[in-house]
């Protein structure tokens, strides 16, 4: 246990002292995705083969021997490529390892310093790309919320404390007062990450001004959107960063209790979220007299059921409380009367990831990224139909076509891109016309969209946006508590009349009456899952109007995605009567004989478009 900041500094000097002794770190991504793709086999394969042949640095302090540590973080980013494994200091990375490549890893880049060439990366097809940071995945990211994420044993408070862990808790408790600390992250412009962007300062300043013999500060881990993974991997990569921003606003507003509120469906990061509140509380970094100060700050880790709508601050609240997850009229807002009737700030995983960084390095170094407005970085998960699905984290003001081009290499199957869905089901499409869009709060606003969490669902011309636009309120719509009817209901009519359209049985009033809807439902509910639940289609009405007049007027989609609306013909000109469509046609729709034009019966045939995909002469078309 540390008794007080001087202890704690003799032990980081201790831990980066050896850090310093280590020849070579080889760090071997534990993310999830590279766990579902055997990254734990080739961790202990590396771990096990630097053992054996007395490569591993040693482990305790007392000892002096330099080595080789082996290493399970967190993710590493980039998904697609998964396992991934980057050895240090040489800033190789391995993609797609298995647990029989450990051996050439070992013998070529632990001991003789050299790439192993056949795993490394490429981009679009180039040669193979030695240093990790010379990938156009990772070339412009700037990594503040995820700094350590890839980089450190996520389950080690020591290894967090090596990498400059607590120095923003040594700093404050060495003479920065509670104004001190929210004026910083008032001077940085921080903006919550979960979704409004409302700045962080402010709220903290709220509940600092507020009486109440008790207060709390909540992590909002609840992370519901579609093709979002940024808070799940803050988690469960960096929690040590989650539980310092939670305790600096805790002793900026006076709160001596937490709440980390993690969606049961993430048990990963609930085991790892656990693991570091027991460690920080063993060391004196939790609990009473931390560091032998008066700050008093304990945490608590709640698991949620996974009602989106929980994501909602007030709803939040409501289920840490034991009662169903339903919002609040507001005002009074959380920082006045919040977790039982308390003085409460409610904030996302990665604005709390960012305050030690912002703390320790001061407000102009978070502020030296961004835009004026926007200051600072973002996290976004890329995926869709984009190449390199992953998680990246870039300066805000970032274009689009960066994030989705360059980082994400662009789309998949060399189709055209058509569209993104940012913000998830609260945000909204944007299109190839947006692509030199910056992206930042007060741009997407403008476009109609939101930065919300940060998730990224990138389509191509495949996709019909109608269905896409029927998808997300089909989620909003069932995920709504029901509590105001503007939400229960508005979104269920609106969900009845894309479907009517999807299905081609919609008409011109069924349009008129969508567009009359979607801002009565916007304007009219109780919380943002209501109000933002009409933006996809908004935007998808803004921007591929013809498309939703094609299924109208037409009876036609022209992404050729709605089974309803699709009929399929053989060419006369181009079949060859091979009888392939026939063989593998499910209903038998489809006669003739070898070597004459085949038919399909349009009565019998199922749209399922097997008969397209199995014809080699491309004699199956729509009609």
């Amino acid at each position: 246990m540390f008794e007080n900041a001087t202890a704690l500094e003799t032990r980081r000097a201790a831990l980066q002292s050896a850090l310093g002794r280590e020849t070579c770190r080889v760090l071997v991504c534990g993310g999830l995705g590279c766990l579902a793709k055997g990254a734990q086999e080739v961790f202990e394969a590396i771990r096990t083969l630097v053992a054996e042949q007395g490569l591993a640095a040693a482990v305790e302090l007392a000892e002096h021997k330099p080595g080789a540590r082996v290493v399970k973080t967190g993710c590493a980013g980039l998904c697609e490529a998964g396992p991934i494994v980057v050895v240090q200091p040489h800033g190789y990375m391995f993609v797609r390892v298995k647990a029989e490549d450990a051996a050439e890893i070992v013998e070529q880049a632990v001991k003789a310093g050299q790439p192993v060439t056949r795993l490394l990366p490429s981009d679009n097809g180039s040669g193979p790309i030695v240093r990790m940071d010379e990938t156009a995945f990772y070339r412009k990211q700037h990594k503040i919320a995820l700094r350590n994420c890839g980089v450190v044993d996520p389950e080690s408070l020591d290894d967090y404390l090596a990498h400059d862990g607590y120095a923003a808790l040594t700093k404050v408790l060495a003479g920065m007062s509670p104004e001190q600390v929210i004026a910083e992250v008032e001077q940085s412009g921080l903006r919550g990450r979960g979704g409004a962007g409302f700045p962080t300062g402010r709220k903290w300043r709220f509940a600092a001004a507020a009486e109440g013999d008790q207060k709390y500060v909540i992590c909002n881990g609840d992370e519901g959107d579609p093709g979002a993974f940024m808070d799940r991997c803050v988690m469960e990569g960096d929690p040590f960063s989650v539980i310092e921003g939670m305790t600096l606003a805790g002793y900026a507003i006076g709160a001596s209790e937490g709440y980390i509120y993690v969606r049961a469906e993430y048990p990963l990061a609930v085991q790892r979220l656990r693991a570091a509140i027991k460690q920080a509380e063993a060391a004196g970094l939790l609990g009473k007299h931390i560091l032998g100060s008066e700050l008093t700050f304990r945490l608590h880790v709640k698991e949620g059921a996974g009602a989106f709508v929980c994501g909602e601050e007030s709803a939040l609240i409501a289920s840490i409380e034991g009662e169903r997850g339903m919002p609040r009229p507001k005002p009074p807002f959380p920082a006045q009367r919040g977790l039982w009737a308390k003085p409460t700030i409610i904030n996302n995983v990665e604005t709390l990831a960012n305050v030690p960084a912002i703390v320790a390095g001061g407000a102009d170094m978070f502020r030296s990224f961004g835009t004026e407005r926007s200051p600072g970085t973002k996290t976004f998960s890329l995926s869709g139909k984009v190449i390199n699905t992953g998680l990246v984290e870039v300066p805000l003001g970032t274009p689009l076509r960066t994030l989705i081009f360059e980082m994400g290499g662009g789309i998949r199957g060399g189709k055209a891109f058509k569209a993104v869905q940012i913000g998830g089901p609260s945000g909204g499409c944007l299109t190839s016309e947006h692509l030199d869009l910056p992206v930042d709060y007060e741009s997407l606003t403008a476009a109609g969209a939101i930065v919300g969490s940060g998730g990224l669902v990138v389509v191509d011309e495949a996709t019909c946006m109608i269905e896409m636009a029927r998808f997300f309120m089909e989620f909003t719509q069932s995920e709504s508590c029901g509590k105001c009817v503007p939400c229960r209901e508005g979104t269920k009519r609106m969900l009845e009349i894309l479907t009517r359209i999807t299905q081609g049985k919609g008409t011109m009033d069924d349009l008129a009456l969508l567009e009359e809807l979607a801002p009565i439902v916007k304007d009219a509910s109780l919380c943002g899952l209501g109000k933002t639940a009409p933006n996809p289609v908004l935007t998808t009405l803004r921007y591929f109007r013809h498309e939703y007049l094609a299924h109208i007027q037409e009876r036609r989609c022209p992404a050729g995605a709605c089974k309803a609306l699709l009929g399929y013909a053989i060419s006369p000109d181009l079949c060859r009567g091979c009888t392939k469509c026939a063989r593998v046609c499910p209903v038998g729709a489809i006669s003739g004989e070898i070597k004459q034009t085949h038919v399909i019966d349009a009565a019998k045939c199922i749209r399922c478009g097997a008969c397209k995909d199995a014809c080699p002469f491309k004699a199956v078309v729509l009609k």
